[in-house]
């Protein structure tokens, strides 16, 4: 099952709800994803999982890596949780269509 994450803008919380929802799930086979440029919550995301967090950013990957990363990357998994970047209501439409787009494929 993939789980999406995402609030309404940048500092509401994301990451620390995505590490507890990591740290509840890890009781299972779990892969972390993260949409945009960042390098600190991925730490997180494999310190708590025990797994390296995969970016699914089509702007510094690309549009087919995303859509080839996730259920190839999470084939293991039991779940795989996207940590988003800025919020559904931030940034640009054609991002937000391609994370739902790629997380309902899962």
């Amino acid at each position: 099952m993939a789980i999406v994450l995402a609030g309404t803008s940048s500092g509401v919380g994301k990451t620390t709800i995505a590490i507890a929802m990591l740290a509840y799930l890890r009781q299972h086979r779990v892969q972390s994803f993260k949409v945009g440029p960042d390098y600190i919550d991925p730490m997180f995301h494999r310190y708590v999982t025990g797994r390296p967090c995969l970016n699914l950013d089509p702007l510094l990957t690309s549009p087919e890596y995303v859509q080839d990363c996730l259920p190839v990357m999470a084939f293991d998994a039991d779940y795989a949780l996207v940590e988003g970047v800025d919020g559904l209501v931030d940034g640009q439409a054609e991002r937000k269509r391609q994370v739902r787009r790629r997380s309902r494929n899962y």
